[in-house]
């Protein structure tokens, strides 16, 4: 079970979080603290603590709240053992909160993303391992970043100075499953703001989020991932008889409504969220293909981050390369770096919602403004794209503003689909459906040639010798790719008309072709290395060695130990069958050896 040790919870600390616990047996100790196993082994995964292994969904869960003297602060942070540094604490303070101007009463969802401070170790957990391996690539955990899901609530409070109650908890995680963590705290964050302060104050109870943990199954249908079963768990307590664990299984147990079944884990309510501007999807789609500069200024950060995660998603299957921030602030430790006016601004999407970005922001080439997102009860009216120098403050109106000019004709037919539904009444989910096959397949259209292109830079599989090192791909060629569009374009499965060879090129140029090569090449790279060990193994090596000598056989068995392991290392796309029919050529090699040779080989074990 993914469970903390005894269900402890943080009750008993103060506002400073405390240090590491190290409980019985020094059970408070962090992952990047306990002493590796073989990386991805079964003993591996037996030897994380309990927290270890559920750390691989949540690095930490933090409770911030608001301090006369200090402004936000961390009153909590849960298991108290979890690592994070003085920066990476600032700026969870500063983005868990909204904008002042943002006027957020009552509870507030939204999410952020930030740098990791670089230098950490790598965390133990092979829980998810391979789970990771198998995912879509916009569905991989971020190594380099964590993302805060963030429940904010604000009312009115005339027992408190302020005069309000403001705090925010918040769930830091590598990993981009935006509606899962979304509706995990819908869950535990009411019941964690109704019943849990008493416990905080009193330092007597462990505080209620510590009684909810998250299991859920996967399966994998081509480029989605699905959440079969989404069930809660209730941690032990001391309250509870020691070595109990409850798990909600069907809906006629007494908390069956925290049972439930997802049908996503990332995605969002696109339709929603580009409704105050679908006219310009198909623009906003090639301005996130292209990874152009892109800032979208909103009313609270519930709307902005909505609407970057619904940005990002118009080009799935393609992951979105260069950074993004669905809530960014003045106070964000990369501010400066992304407002500078000393050079071009770079390949990055913002969400923002204080009003001085307006100014800020200005010199930047794409900016959207949303307004308060509703779902309209009647047909949009068309509007025009906007120029920039119309956009002075937060107070202009909704649009794009831009001076963009699009490569594709534009797609009437999607959007009076999208009006057709509004006029009939068509629920958001369906028009979500709508607008998502839309835009999967304008991607894919646009990514199948390419497929198709970089294929062909494979080796033929007769060139692959068990003698000879694995072949090199064949280099990428720009002028061989465009001469292919010809027979092979994007007009085999489009219909849209325009200059696609100008898209293109524009492409090659970006942040989010160099990611998707990369990946590519990587994923090619090791088939041929796995193609390389299925020819060796498909050899008499036993034969080979009897004629050669001692030296060149020895020379052959630390090069074959070398390729188990690095097959096991880069989880190349080889069958068990093939590696054990290669560890049984090894020992028949060595067993044909000398005595002496043979016992050096043996204890050598992996080289």
């Amino acid at each position: 079970h993914l469970t903390p040790r005894g269900g402890a919870g943080v009750g008993a600390m103060s506002r400073r979080e405390r240090g590491p616990d190290p409980g019985p047996g020094g059970a408070g100790a962090a992952a990047e603290d306990v002493e590796p196993a073989e990386p991805g082994s079964h003993d591996q995964c037996l030897s994380l603590l309990p927290w270890d292994r559920f750390s691989a969904w949540l690095h930490c869960v933090c409770v911030v709240g608001f301090d006369l003297e200090l402004g936000q602060a961390v009153e909590v942070i849960y298991p108290p053992h979890s690592k994070l540094t003085d920066k990476e604490k600032t700026n969870i303070c500063y983005l868990s909160f909204p904008d002042s101007n943002s006027g957020c009463l009552g509870d507030t969802q939204f999410c952020f993303r930030f740098r990791r401070s670089p230098g950490r170790k790598v965390s133990l957990c092979c829980f998810l391992d391979q789970l990771d391996r198998d995912l879509p690539v916009y569905l991989k955990k971020d190594s380099a970043y964590y993302y805060g899901y963030v429940y904010f609530r604000q009312v009115r409070d005339k027992s408190l100075k302020r005069g309000y109650f403001q705090k925010s908890l918040v769930l830091i995680s590598k990993l981009p499953y935006v509606h899962l963590f979304r509706t995990m705290l819908k869950q535990i964050a009411p019941e964690y703001f109704e019943k849990s302060e008493a416990f905080l104050e009193a330092g007597s109870d462990p505080i209620m989020l510590s009684s909810y943990t998250i299991t859920c199954f996967f399966w994998r249908n081509k480029q989605h991932c699905h959440v079969l079963v989404c069930g809660f768990l209730r941690i032990p307590t001391y309250r509870d008889k020691p070595g109990t664990t409850l798990i909600v299984q069907n809906m006629h147990q007494a908390d069956a409504q925290i049972s439930m079944a997802l049908p996503t884990v990332h995605e969002v309510d696109l339709f929603r969220c580009f409704c105050p501007v679908f006219f310009h999807i198909q623009m906003l789609w090639e301005l996130v293909l292209l990874g152009e500069p892109l800032v979208v200024m909103a009313p609270s950060p519930a709307e902005s981050s909505e609407t970057v995660l619904a940005l990002l998603s118009c080009i799935s299957p393609l992951k979105y390369c260069s950074d993004f921030r669905p809530y960014f602030t003045i106070h964000d430790s990369e501010f400066k770096e992304y407002t500078t006016r000393t050079q071009a601004p770079p390949s990055v999407i913002l969400g923002v919602t204080n009003p001085f970005f307006a100014k800020t922001l200005q010199h930047w080439p794409h900016i959207i403004r949303i307004g308060d997102i509703k779902l309209p009860g009647e047909v949009p009216k068309q509007v025009k794209v906007k120029k920039l120098k119309n956009l002075k403050t937060l107070d202009s109106k909704p649009g794009v503003y831009t001076s963009y000019k699009p490569y594709l004709n534009k797609d009437e037919e999607i959007v009076k689909q999208l009006q057709k539904g509004v006029q009939q009444k068509r629920p958001t989910e369906a028009q979500s459906v709508i607008l998502r096959r839309y835009f999967l397949e304008l991607t894919e259209s646009f990514i199948i040639p390419l497929e198709r292109y970089v294929a062909s830079l494979m080796p033929l599989q007769k060139c692959i010798s068990p003698w000879k090192s694995p072949p090199q791909l064949r280099q990428f060629s720009q002028d061989d790719f465009m001469k292919t569009l010809e027979k092979a374009g994007p007009q085999l499965t489009s219909g849209l008309k325009g200059d696609w060879i100008g898209l293109y090129r524009h492409f090659l140029k970006s942040p989010n072709f160099d990611g998707w090569f990369r990946s590519r090449q990587k994923e090619m790279t090791q088939k041929l290395e796995a193609l390389h060990l299925e020819a060796l193994c498909n050899e008499n090596l036993v034969f080979w060695s009897q004629k050669h000598t001692e030296v060149e056989t020895v020379d052959l068995v630390l090069k074959l130990k070398n390729k188990l392991l690095q097959a096991d290392r880069e989880h190349l796309p080889v069958k068990t069958d093939t590696l054990k029919k290669l560890q049984t050529h090894i020992n028949d090699i060595i067993l044909a050896l000398p005595d002496d040779l043979q016992d050096i080989l043996l204890k050598t074990g992996t080289i």
